[in-house]
């Protein structure tokens, strides 16, 4: 297996570099290997390798674990309030490869079609847990963005540099060009390619943002996740999308929360569902069951009703999830489930039996005393019809007949 490259040397930068000459460093290289404008076969590949170099020697935790340990994510790893979502093309919502493209498509996207100035909002991806969404929580968030260039404080102008009047489309930030064909001369009108329709442009363009006002940046913005959230809902944090040109306004970073599944609870809505064992026996007589609730350090007490059956469902009132921007929270809903001890000694076995045995004979004794009176009823009432016949056969003659 080829050992991980340094990524100090992947960068070219020394170990004791800062902050704007690691940046600067990874923006040159990023310049000649995105994948977008180099030709060469193992363009995409290196280029993330650079920005693998990039998010780790540009933040600050990374870097101290990196050049402590040889590892970004140290001995431990890091906390659960701190998440990176700067993967490389996507994976996080708005794509690594996104940035490029508006950075390398200068002021108007790519291929100068656009004269949109303002930034884009950004989407990013945040993975919670069910605890951390029912108790609320706070996350530092790690991702890319184009964020305004600190080395022209967003002007896109070099120091002495100014704006003047586009030479190409004269301040219109349109060009027409006139072509000949077989149906005489045509005109055709598109976008200036030197001021991407802006109409000005900066003597001095700043070398780092090439004018933009911008540049590939790595950030860190801290969401606040409110209890109750649902999966898809989102959280909007103003101004920490994509800077806009030359210090126009900045766009939103929309965070798309994701509830992780969880293994004790199942939800739906605000209900939380779980399973409890309860012995066979404890379900004949009623029994009381305690387990953990979704906040931290709460206990839940399920009673458990005598006779209860498998799979039946105990509703614990408002110990369920919060309802987002309430004190009331859902129910939760304890389904049972029983089980048959397999521990019990020869006498308990034996006492069992012997109620079991008891049972069997009090049915006995009952179906028998009902089939006697169902006998009884039936000879009551074949006497009945016996008794019925006869009278009908042995009734008196008319004795009006053959009176004149």
């Amino acid at each position: 297996m080829e050992p991980k490259k340094d990524y100090y040397e992947v960068l070219e930068v020394p170990r004791d570099a800062d902050a704007k000459t690691i940046k600067r460093a990874f923006l040159k290289k990023a310049r000649k290997l995105h994948p977008d404008v180099s030709d060469a076969p193992d363009a995409e590949e290196r280029f993330k390798e650079v920005n693998e170099a990039y998010s780790v020697l540009s933040d600050d935790q990374k870097r101290a674990n990196y050049d402590r340990y040889g590892d970004p994510n140290g001995p431990a790893g890091f906390g659960s309030d701190y998440v990176d979502v700067s993967d490389i093309f996507g994976g996080g919502g708005f794509g690594f490869g996104d940035i490029f493209d508006s950075f390398f498509g200068g002021m108007g996207g790519r291929g100068g079609g656009s004269q949109r100035t303002r930034g884009r909002d950004m989407g990013i991806r945040l993975q919670i847990t069910l605890e951390e969404a029912a108790a609320g929580c706070k996350k530092t968030v790690a991702y890319t963005r184009l964020a305004p260039c600190e080395d022209c404080g967003g002007t896109g102008a070099a120091e002495g540099g100014r704006m003047r009047t586009c030479e190409r489309c004269h301040g219109s930030g349109r060009v027409v060009e006139v072509q000949r064909t077989i149906f005489g001369q045509m005109q055709t009108q598109s976008t200036c390619p030197v001021c991407h329709g802006q109409g000005q442009v900066i003597d001095h363009p700043c070398e780092t943002c090439e004018g933009q006002g911008r540049a590939p940046s790595r950030e860190k913005v801290e969401v606040q996740v409110p209890a109750g959230v649902h999966s898809g809902q989102t959280i909007t944090v103003d101004g920490k999308g994509e800077a806009g040109v030359r210090g126009d306004a900045c766009g939103n970073l929309v965070v798309s929360i994701e509830v992780a599944d969880n293994e004790r609870f199942e939800r739906q809505g605000d209900d939380l569902y779980c399973t409890v064992q309860v012995d066979s026996l404890q379900a004949i007589v009623g029994t009381s069951v305690t387990i953990d609730g979704i906040m931290e350090g709460e206990r839940v007490t399920v009673e458990v009703p005598a006779g209860c059956q498998y799979g039946q469902q105990i509703v614990v009132e408002r110990r369920g999830m919060p309802r987002m921007g309430m004190i009331a929270r859902g129910n939760l809903i304890a389904v049972v489930r029983i089980e048959t001890p397999r521990d019990l000694t020869k006498k308990q076995l034996l006492d069992i039996a012997a109620l079991v045995a008891e049972r069997s004979l009090d049915e006995d004794v009952t179906t028998g005393e009902e089939r006697a009176q169902e006998e009884g009823e039936s000879r009551a009432a074949d006497k009945a019809a016996e008794h019925f016949a006869k009278e009908r056969w042995h009734a008196p003659k008319n004795p009006f007949k053959g009176r004149k």
